[in-house]
């Protein structure tokens, strides 16, 4: 990868990872979490949509409006208030975790909707282990607290539909550019949000400095500028590279949510985690990682070696 790659990546890897905290410094402050995410997404639609209008990108999106409204659901509408709501009861490192799991839930999803992805050999441990990863996690940290389960259930649930919106856009959207459909899908996900968000404001105290600096991070930068630089990503590596941030990602939400608020993840958020990203790895890879199979590879060749003699 070029330099350019390698700054891209970073830089969207941190934009990815640092909005649970956000999300989580907001509705601690008293955000209603359907507010938060149409502040964000209304936010993210102003710039893009000026960006794609200025770019004469628009005209595109003639006759994909049912597809665009379906997508804008899936990825936006739904998963960003879970988010929100879900993180009231439970960490940004959590949250953060169980968003990791997009990659083995797309795998599951593809059992049914895309036979071309199907799941065996490797790829379906990995499905198993990724599970496990989430199993642990909710057996260990969260069994037992009511309202943790629910705010575990929100973001899982998210989960789904940011698993189900990139298939979508696979197999109906991939033919648009990238900055006229997240223009299009933001604006969308504001005009639905609206009329819940409009009808139950947050309270004059809720709007601290920091929820406000929360929310501005959140539309600006972890929404318009990180959709953009990671279609640029996209352009410079390819899409199957780009999507390691899923990996990556989580480990800086861990890291933000322990610096800034002092969360402490517990043996199954430890646990869930690394089998978590092992299995995505494994799941929609089918492979080991580089290094975990030329271990085997160099055990094998001693093995065989030693028997030789």
């Amino acid at each position: 990868m070029s330099g350019r790659a390698w700054f891209l990546f970073g830089i969207v890897s941190v934009l990815w990872g640092v909005p649970y905290l956000f999300i989580k410094i907001a509705v601690d402050d008293g955000v209603p979490p359907v507010f938060l995410a149409w502040v964000r997404v209304a936010l993210a639609a102003a710039l893009l949509g000026a960006l794609a209008w200025r770019a004469g990108l628009l005209p595109s999106l003639r006759g994909r409006w049912r597809w665009i409204t379906t997508y804008a659901f899936l990825e936006l509408v739904f998963p960003m208030p879970l988010i929100a709501a879900g993180e009231q009861w439970i960490s940004s490192s959590l949250a953060a975790i169980l968003i990791a799991a997009v990659p083995l839930i797309v795998a599951l999803l593809a059992l049914r909707f895309d036979h071309s992805e199907r799941v065996e050999g490797a790829r379906l441990l990995g499905l198993l282990v990724g599970f496990a990863g989430v199993i642990a996690l909710v057996g260990i940290d969260v069994a037992g607290d009511t309202w943790e389960l629910l705010g575990t259930a929100a973001v899982l649930t998210a989960a789904v539909g940011y698993a189900a919106g990139p298939m979508l856009l696979r197999r109906k959207l991939a033919a648009l550019d990238p900055r006229a459909l997240m223009a299009a899908s933001l604006t969308i996900a504001t005009l639905a949000l609206a009329p819940a968000a409009l009808a139950a404001p947050p309270p004059a105290t809720a709007l601290t400095a920091e929820a406000i600096v929360g929310l501005v991070v959140l539309g600006v930068f972890c929404t318009a500028a990180a959709f953009v630089l990671f279609g640029h990503l996209v352009l410079e590596i390819g899409a199957g590279r780009a999507t390691v941030i899923t990996y990556v990602s989580p480990v800086i939400a861990i890291a933000a949510g322990m610096a800034v608020l002092g969360e402490r993840p517990g043996i199954g958020a430890v646990a869930g985690l690394v089998l978590i990203i092992a299995g995505s790895w494994l799941a929609t890879t089918g492979r080991l990682p580089a290094a975990l199979a030329s271990g085997r590879a160099r055990g094998r060749d001693a093995a065989a070696e030693a028997e030789a003699r």
